[in-house]
Order: C-alpha cells, then structure tokens, then sequence
C-alpha cells in the first residue's frame, strides 16, 4: 500500500509540472507579444521616422544666424512645411539632432524627419544663384548682391567702401570698380561681405586669362584701364555691333594725345546720368572725371562693365577690326545707334544733324 501511495504522489507532481510549464509557456509567449508589439511599435516609429513625411510642401527656407532649433521649429511650422511638430522635436531631441546652422536650405514635399533634420543641424546648404548687372555704382551692387546673401545692403556697402578691403584686393578706391566682373556666381546665402570681395578676387583673376592679358598688353593698357574703357563704351552705345568701333574711336584719340571728351564721364562727375544734353554748363565742371577738361583716362571706371563691353574693348587689338575713326555721335534717327567719323568736318555734319533733331523734339 505504501508503494502505490508513492506512485500516486509521483504521477501528481509530474501532473503538476506540466500544469506549470503550460502556464510558463503561456506567459512567455504573452510576454513575447508585448515585447513583439513595442519593437513593432519602436520599429514603426523608426521607419517612420527615417522614411516617413515629415516634410509637407516644396519650398527654400532661410535660417538666420543665431536661430536656435526651437526658433527653427516654429518657423517651419508656421509656414506649413512640418507635418508633425511633436515628433520633429522628439526625433531630434533622441537623436542629438536639435541644433541647427544658418544658411538657405531647400526643403521637398516627402522629406524625412531624418533627412531633414540632419540638413539642418550639418549645414547642408543649397547654394544660391547671385546674378549683377547693369551697376553704376558700389551702392547700387551692395543693394543687388543683399538680395541674394544674409548680409543687408549698408553691411555690403561698408565692407565695398571700407579702404582696407580696397587695397587687400589690390585696388584703389576709382579702381575697384574693375574688381567685379557680372555674371552669375553660385554662392552660399551665408556669405560676408568680405568673403564676397574674395570670390570676387577670385572671378576676376579667372576672367582675366592669358588670353585677354594679351590683348589688353597689345593695346598698351592694364585691366583696369581696359575696365576704364570699357564702362564708358557700354555707356554709350547698347548696341553690341557698335562696342568695338566705339572703343576703338577713344583709344585712336588716346594715341593721338587727344582728350576723350565722352558725355557719359561728364555726367558720372556730376553724379546725373539721367541727363539727356550735355551742355556747356556741364563742360564746365570741374572733376577728374570730366574728359572734356582733362586729357587721358579718368581714374577709374564709371561702372561696372559687362562681359560683352570688356571683350568688345579687347577685340580692337585683332588687326581685323582696325579703324581710323576719332569721332563719333548719335544718329539723328534716334535709333540709338551712332555714326562715325575719321575728321572733325565730317563729325561737325553729324551732330549737327543730331542736334538740330534735339531741337525738333524739344529735348533740352
């Protein structure tokens, strides 16, 4: 009896372990759902973190210096660029993302929390496109070029006027117009002004090439009085047929020792180039500038020439495009185009053609 009795309590422990191990697997499979559940949940969050929209709508967003990352944030949201503020700051925050660099970033519809807060917090800047032309004047390129940079146009203008910044990049200040050369620069929207002048520096040392050193040391001048030149050329004639002819007419009276006298220097001396006519009272005035009073090159140039205005210049060292004329003035048609003359009898006819047409419309 004893012997059956431990057999009995045998078969009842071995009931119970199994009973157990059932429960056991039970609650490790639970377990295991719950854990499967929040990897699955963590998992999500991730992907959707990484490939997910954060970004909502295609756009070119501006981060001034000194924006702190909530700044950004509210900046974004605002404007309708961010789908979920909250997980933006989240992610970031978990994923040591939450700073940001100044600079134009360029943002896409469909953008990841990922890839857009790391543009942001590495700087990856989209480079601008910064385009001048058509510049009288240091204050006129400091209020183009603030259009394109974070730097606002009185910052530009000190830094283009500042002597030191004159004389670093090798220029006077009448010369250093002869720095810029228009065109259409990539640049970063964070640029300074002084890093501007150096990218400058830089242009204008590419534009003059071997090429184009040769022709101004043909035609006996530097750079700078090639740029002198030729601002006073493309303040004269529009027309690009026309800009070598014109150039050459003030480098066959510089030959001949004679004075330029060209009303667009005139005019830049008394700081108007709206006038229409020149007249005797302008003659008059008293300015290095003035090439009706003063023989040779005005210090400096009376612009910024464009591209086709200094290779117009350049051109009349090509045998090819040789000539004898001294003088010339507007057509009287008013077409904007000029006539030429090789004497002073024959330049007499023209502008008295011209100016009686002044006369007839009453231009004064």
């Amino acid at each position: 009896m004893a012997k059956n009795k431990t057999t009995r309590r045998k078969s009842s422990a071995k009931g119970r372990h199994r009973r157990l191990s059932a429960r056991g697997i039970a609650v490790i499979a639970a377990l295991a759902a719950i854990l499967l559940v929040i990897a699955g949940a963590f998992g999500w969050k991730q992907y959707d973190y990484r490939f997910g929209t954060a970004i909502v709508r295609d756009g070119t967003v501006q981060v001034p210096t000194g924006t702190t990352f909530a700044g950004l944030g509210r900046m974004l949201a605002d404007s309708g660029y961010v789908k979920n503020l909250r997980k933006w700051k989240s992610y970031a925050r978990s994923n040591g993302l939450d700073s940001v660099r100044a600079g134009s970033y360029t943002l896409r519809s469909g953008m990841s929390y990922r890839a857009a807060l790391t543009g942001f917090f590495y700087g990856r800047q989209t480079p601008v496109r910064l385009t001048f032309n058509n510049i009288r004047t240091m204050n006129r390129l400091a209020g183009v070029v603030s259009k394109y940079i974070e730097a606002d146009s009185a910052a530009i203008l000190r830094t283009l006027t500042d002597p030191t910044v004159i004389a670093e990049a090798g220029f006077s200040r009448a010369t250093f117009p002869s720095l810029f050369i228009p065109n259409t620069y990539e640049v970063y929207w964070t640029i300074t002004p002084r890093e501007f002048v150096a990218r400058m520096r830089k242009e204008h040392d590419r534009f003059w090439n071997d090429e184009r050193l040769a022709k101004a040391k043909e035609l006996g001048y530097t750079p700078e009085q090639i740029a002198t030149i030729a601002s006073i050329v493309i303040e004269e004639t529009k027309f690009k047929g026309e800009m070598t002819q014109v150039a050459g007419v003030y480098i066959n009276r510089l030959r001949a020792g004679m004075p330029l006298q060209a009303d667009p220097t005139v005019k830049f001396a008394l700081g108007d180039p709206s006038i229409r006519r020149v007249l005797n009272k302008h003659l008059a005035y008293d300015s290095p500038y003035n090439t009706y009073k003063y023989g040779g090159l005005p210090p400096g140039p009376i612009c910024v020439p464009p591209i086709v205005a200094l290779d117009a210049t350049l051109a009349y060292a090509d045998a090819d495009k040789k000539h004898d004329y001294y003088y010339f003035c507007a057509k009287a048609d008013f077409s904007g185009r000029h006539a030429f003359a090789r004497t002073l009898p024959e330049h007499n006819r023209n502008a008295a053609a011209y100016t009686t047409e002044l006369n007839r419309r009453g231009i004064r």
